[in-house]
């Protein structure tokens, strides 16, 4: 054994209508490569919540199914041998309190938080690059380590600036500086360490392998297989801005005890923003851009929202009732409207005591599932409503080769027109660049377009959008010279050398989702 573990009692830090039961407190001083942990009067592994596959009723999935989880933030050989403790640690015990974390911030870690940020991202407050920080990288991190373990390091205020959403409002974005973005990665590897142990199986946002499609796949095998006759489509307003301070703390609290690691989200939550030569201190929320903020929202949602509705759906639904949440958005089906409009109301309360809101022009309960066009046809209501979700318009639909009812899926269409306007934008400003210079930047977008819309489906709606695009460049062509001519055919050929092929890159949601979470391909 290269360590120990030493567990106390400790007060319960039950803080408002959260958690139940007492918590304990474990005080982590285990050797960096110590690959062993012994924790004295340790809880069953069987207590406190099911696991991901048992909340959403699946089987445990085959392989390696049941290996830890890389990190979200790092490569996956990036978990060091004490973040693979911490996490089986959090693993073994729902309420161990974690009093000593800040250690697992090594200088590698902070190494590999660096290399795993973007390139060519914009320069904070302070100007630095990512190119030119990484000059003398090592001299660098070792001060910033220090710094750190010191607690002499201090969060620099983000740059604000906005992005055009596709309702033609804006989003606020906050730039961090590179020294912030690289100290937030490596907290983040050691929160997701702890939390991605708790978390639910209907939780797919930000973490590490699930993705978008993995979100979609469940919301649509969810649809399908279960009795669902309402969707409510949930927003909540502002949640990044809206995000308590003081909750956020009390939150962390439940599983992290080390005072460096609180004082530090408590920096870059209070140290705020610089627009316009002003400085702004933050009150409330997460800064959107921010590193760590991604985790900090799940964290929010999963005593907030996740164990609430695990709970509700134990104890008050009679009927099926489905869950699928990706960061902020979430998709609840029920089979019975009673349940569907008493959860709707108990939801707006919980929102309440939290300091949340939601939307009321976006959250929607509408009829939706295999019986809604009778239904609806029956009271007179025409088709069936449709709801968005992850880029996607889903409606209801019948198979053209059996009838049988399945979902259809295709592109917002505002989101389209939005990128539209963009591209449109864009081949203005590079009209007299060299022909293969654009050519190449329209079949880098378009093979991003396909990469997350290819799927089955949606067709026409990338049919749709191809073809826009080929007519804005063909105008953008055409106005490059009053005297040069662009025959139709010479057009074409420029068509077919840079617009990628349209084909489906996507499997059905249904093999997808069951060779993921039941090891079961019909395509093996």
């Amino acid at each position: 054994m290269h360590g120990t573990w030493e567990v106390s009692s400790a007060p319960d830090r039950q803080s408002g209508p959260v958690l139940e039961g007492n918590s304990r407190t474990m005080n982590m001083h285990a050797d960096e490569n110590s690959d062993e942990v012994i924790v004295p009067g340790k809880r069953s592994n069987k207590e406190g919540l099911p696991s991901a596959e048992a909340v959403e009723g699946r089987t445990s999935p085959k392989g390696n199914g049941g290996e830890t989880a890389a990190v979200r933030t790092l490569r996956r050989d990036a978990a060091s041998n004490g973040l693979i403790a911490v996490r089986r640690a959090a693993r073994q015990s729902k309420s161990v309190r974690f009093t000593a974390l800040l250690h697992h911030i090594t200088t590698d870690l902070l190494e590999q938080s660096y290399l795993s940020l973007e390139r060519n991202s914009a320069p904070g407050v302070d100007g630095v690059t990512w190119q030119a920080y990484g000059e003398n990288l090592e001299e660098r991190l070792k001060n910033l380590h220090d710094r750190v373990h010191r607690g002499s390091y201090r969060a620099r205020p983000a740059r604000r600036t906005y992005i055009p959403k596709a309702d033609g409002s804006k989003r606020p974005l906050s730039i961090l500086c590179l020294e912030d973005k690289i100290v937030q990665q490596a907290v983040a590897a050691v929160l997701e360490a702890i939390y991605e142990e708790d978390f639910l199986g209907f939780s797919y946002g930000f973490r590490p392998e699930r993705g978008q499609h993995d979100a979609l796949d469940a919301l649509h095998v969810g649809i399908l297989r279960n009795r669902v006759n309402w969707v409510l489509d949930a927003d909540i307003r502002a949640f990044f801005d809206a995000m308590a301070h003081s909750w956020i703390i009390r939150f962390l609290e439940h599983r992290i005890a080390d005072k460096r690691i609180l004082r530090l989200i408590v920096k870059w939550l209070k140290v705020g923003f610089v627009e316009d030569g002003h400085r702004t201190s933050g009150v409330c929320g997460a800064p959107q851009g921010a590193v760590i903020s991604p985790i900090l929202a799940n964290i929010y949602l999963h005593y907030v929202f996740d164990l609430w509705v695990h709970r509700w759906r134990r104890t008050k639904a009679l009927g099926d009732m489905i869950v699928v949440r990706y960061a902020d958005d979430t998709i609840v089906g029920f089979q019975h409207e009673h349940e569907a409009r008493a959860f709707l109301d108990e939801l707006k309360e919980r929102m309440r005591q939290f300091e949340l809101a939601l939307h009321p022009d976006k959250t929607r309960l509408i009829r939706f599932g295999r019986h809604a066009a009778k239904q609806r046809e029956k009271l007179g209501e025409g088709k069936p409503e449709t709801f968005d979700f992850l880029g996607f318009t889903h409606f209801c639909t019948r198979s053209r080769k059996w009838g049988s009812f399945v979902i259809g899926r295709k592109t917002i269409k505002k989101r389209m027109r939005a990128k539209l306007l963009a591209i449109k934008m864009e081949l203005r400003k590079t009209m007299h660049d060299p022909i293969a210079k654009t050519g190449g930047w329209l079949k880098q977008m378009l093979q991003g377009h396909l990469n997350y819309f290819a799927v089955s489906g949606n067709d026409p709606s990338i049919w749709w959008f191809f073809d826009k695009v080929k007519r804005l460049w063909l105008a953008s062509l055409k106005r490059r010279s009053q005297t040069a001519r662009l025959t139709w055919e010479k057009f074409i050929r420029l068509v077919d050398r840079f617009f990628p092929p349209i084909r489906r890159l996507h499997p059905l949601p249904c093999h997808r989702f069951d060779a993921k979470t039941q090891g079961r391909s019909p395509v093996r």
